[in-house]
């Protein structure tokens, strides 16, 4: 990077304070940043600094802490007031997938932070293009797109609408870096970003093999685990195709993609489920049931196992750094 950027300069604000919300104000804490959060609902008012302390000490068992988790906090400022905002640098966006709901959450981001400040969404689904229309100033408008927990995740997403200004994204994407990301910089406005379309593709193949009958959610889940996840980490899937060797892949391309789902539908299955208001673990059923208890263990197993990965992937640094589009 050609300059030094000090976090403790540029104050970040986020605007929702989920799961996700909560999860990204720990990771800006930890890199530094003075964080304003913005609870839109009285209950994430009420559970957000708990929460998000708890996230803090999750990193600190990780080893990711340079400091007390008492540190980070004191660098956090939650109220349901907007105008905190004032002084931020940038302000993330991470509500409900509604763009009602958005443009309501953005006219109040406008109306108090200074023209220059770059307002981004974390929506894993809208076009950047879509919702920076409903910004004064689109061009100081983006996506950053992160995954959960986002303070324990090497994966970052920045995408450029079609006023973007590339300085700006530039900015955002130089700053991902102090959030120990591995961002990649989309200078396209890719509907579904990169991520979600190589994932929903796998899931319609996968939702496919298992309605045809051909496989069940079982063995979809073991293919996957112990194939792909046993180097996706390391390597990603065209490193993956190099160490491979890639002179029989046009064989079989040939032979396989005439056979996968091209279907535009959503699968019956899921819609079944969604039509049952079942959400997996959250509800103990879903594709798979589950005890409460169950469910339970799932949250801890896949806290323990973001450490582990996040301290795995650190071992292999193939960075490129990337910018596509």
């Amino acid at each position: 990077m050609e300059e030094i950027i000090q976090t403790r300069e540029i104050s970040v604000g986020v605007v929702g304070l989920g799961l996700m919300g909560s999860s990204i104000v720990a990771a800006l804490l930890l890199a530094g940043h003075p964080v304003k959060a913005i609870a839109p609902l009285p209950t994430e008012l009420a559970d957000a600094p708990d929460r998000i302390l708890s996230q803090i000490r999750h990193a600190d068992e990780a080893d990711l802490l340079a400091q007390a988790p008492d540190a980070y906090i004191a660098q956090l400022t939650v109220s349901a007031d907007y105008g905190v905002l004032a002084d931020c640098r940038l302000v993330l966006e991470c509500v409900t997938e509604k763009i009602a709901i958005k443009q309501i959450v953005y006219q109040k981001i406008a109306a108090v932070v200074s023209s220059e400040t770059v307002i981004a969404s974390n929506t894993s689904a809208i076009p950047i293009s879509m919702l920076q229309q409903l910004v004064p100033n689109p061009e100081r408008f983006l996506g950053i797109h992160w995954a959960e927990p986002a303070y324990m995740t090497r994966f970052m997403e920045i995408t450029c609408g079609t006023q973007t200004s590339l300085e700006r994204a530039n900015w955002a994407f130089e700053l991902a870096h102090y959030w120990q990301k591995e961002p990649t910089l989309l200078r396209k406005d890719i509907r579904g970003f990169v991520t979600n379309r190589l994932m929903y593709a796998i899931y319609r193949e996968g939702l496919h093999l298992v309605e045809k009958g051909d496989a069940t959610l079982e063995d979809v889940d073991k293919a996957f685990r112990y194939d792909a996840g046993s180097w996706i980490t390391m390597m990603g899937i065209f490193r993956r195709m190099d160490y491979t060797g890639l002179q029989d892949y046009p064989e079989i391309f040939r032979r396989i993609f005439p056979l996968l789902s091209n279907s535009d539908e959503v699968p019956d299955l899921m819609q079944q489920l969604v039509d049952r208001q079942l959400r997996g673990t959250q509800s103990a059923q879903g594709l798979y049931d589950y005890t409460e208890e169950e469910a339970k263990e799932w949250d801890k197993a896949f806290a323990v196992f973001n450490k582990d990965i996040y301290q795995l992937a650190a071992r292999y640094p193939f960075r490129t750094d990337q910018r596509i589009g």
